[in-house]
């Protein structure tokens, strides 16, 4: 199940929407009134007057009838929703997509791993490494990259996603000991995604499946958070492997739209580099490169040609 596609003013009008029903009164400076209040959050009427604007004009950009108002007005909206930055651009960015929507078909990026990167993962050992595209689909990965989500390589190639991984693997809750703050940071990342090219083959498939098969991935798609903290290590529970604490970097990959690449390293002579050599040498057959019938190495389910030729 795919979500429906969206006109131009949906998005822009979905975030603010989300984003004010989690806008408490009092936060916003208002002394809220007696009785119980039937509307989570801030009323439209009080977002409007908040942001300076008449509550029809609110109303309409709120249903996606309003499709271009001024960077003045999205500004005094991010104010009054107290965005962070990385929340006041997405809203920049939704009005921008809105002001120029078209019936263009939306296009998924390329999932073509160039030759030299599946080098550069092999190069990478004994530090895991992989390769995903913009919607997380492992595209290509050396033994340790795969390894250290337990189970996944049971999955065919083609089902490899860390968002799927996280929310349907039977094995994620234990992997992660902070299960809950990676899925925020997940759901978060692809929302970001989604409100921005909404229409996108490879991200209504993958929130399509997810909204129907996670009631925890439903919930948090409710929210509308698309900043979540930037992780710069991980701890997994490993099977295998036991703990293990990784440093962990995200690069963007030039010529490769989407694509990037994850490393995890650690201190060599500490047990968390002891433990990152053990799985890299017990990784999964399934895992490992190997011969094809073309004399390439192969990582992940993409050929490499041996610089020796063999």
């Amino acid at each position: 199940m795919a979500p429906e596609q969206q006109s131009g003013g949906d998005e822009l009008g979905r975030f603010p929407r989300a984003r004010r029903t989690q806008t408490s009164p009092r936060s916003a400076g208002l002394t809220p009134g007696p009785g119980v209040r039937r509307t989570p959050g801030l009323r439209r009427e009080e977002l409007a007057t908040l942001a300076g604007v008449s509550i029809d004009y609110y109303t309409r950009l709120e249903r996606g009838r309003e499709t271009r108002p001024s960077p003045a007005v999205i500004d005094a909206l991010a104010r009054a929703l107290q965005l962070d930055d990385a929340e006041h651009q997405h809203l920049r960015d939704l009005a921008v997509r809105a002001a120029h929507y078209g019936p263009q078909a939306p296009q998924a990026p390329g999932r073509t791993v160039r030759p030299h990167l599946k080098l550069v993962l092999e190069a990478l050992r004994p530090n895991p490494a992989y390769v995903v595209s913009r919607s997380m689909d492992v595209l290509a990965h050396n033994p340790g990259g795969l390894a250290l989500y337990a189970g996944i390589d049971n999955w065919p190639a083609t089902q490899r996603n860390l968002a799927r991984y996280l929310f349907l693997h039977p094995n994620a809750r234990e992997v992660f000991p902070d299960w809950d703050n990676q899925i925020r940071g997940c759901v978060a990342r692809l929302r970001a995604l989604a409100g921005t090219d909404p229409d996108a083959p490879d991200l209504t498939q993958l929130v399509g499946e997810l909204l129907l098969k996670s009631p925890d991935f439903a919930r948090l798609w409710e929210r509308y958070e698309v900043t979540g903290r930037k992780i710069t290590t991980k701890t997994f529970q490993h099977p295998q492997v036991g703990t293990i604490t990784l440093a962990f970097q995200g690069l963007a990959l030039e010529g490769t739209p989407g694509q990037r690449m994850g490393i995890y390293t650690a201190e060599p002579g500490t047990p968390d580099h002891d433990a990152m050599l053990l799985l890299d040498m017990t990784a999964p057959a399934s895992s490992r490169p190997h011969p094809s019938t073309d004399s390439a190495t192969v990582i992940g389910d993409v050929g490499v040609s041996r610089p020796d030729g063999r």
